[in-house]
């Protein structure tokens, strides 16, 4: 599923005045669902919610679920959201990890969410993330 498609209030459509928001603005219900991939094209899953400091104002995190894993449950990940990149052309998010190294992300399951106010647990999945990022760079 992409943007496009849960777009209601036309928020992407021409509408004779101008291409409208997209792609620098974007509504957070339309990007709720979107599908995330990896650089190798492979899938890893979409998102499910998006979090908000709204202290600050800031998107925060994009809560995704990867589906079954190896056999297990459906496990939710908070990716940081500086770690997506909006692939336009596709219309779905790309966020640079291998699939495999996603079995050691931090997750949690939907009915134990974790205090993601708490800095010990940001400082944890910002830094794992971070790592993962700059270890499955292509070069």
């Amino acid at each position: 599923m992409n943007y496009e498609t849960r777009d209601t209030m036309g928020i992407y459509k021409a509408n004779g005045v101008g291409p409208g928001p997209g792609p620098h603005q974007m509504g957070a219900n339309t990007l709720v669902g979107n599908d995330v991939c990896n650089h190798k094209e492979e899938s890893l899953g979409d998102i499910k919610e998006i979090m908000l400091d709204v202290t600050n104002g800031k998107v925060t995190y994009a809560v995704l679920s990867f589906g079954s894993f190896l056999g297990m449950g459906e496990k939710l990940f908070a990716v940081p959201w500086s770690a997506l990149t909006l692939d336009t052309e596709n219309k779905r998010f790309i966020l640079n990890v291998e699939k495999d190294s996603l079995s050691d992300a931090p997750g949690f399951d939907k009915k134990d969410w974790p205090n993601m106010a708490d800095a010990t647990w940001s400082n944890d999945v910002d830094a794992y993330y971070a790592s993962e990022r700059l270890d499955s760079a292509p070069r």
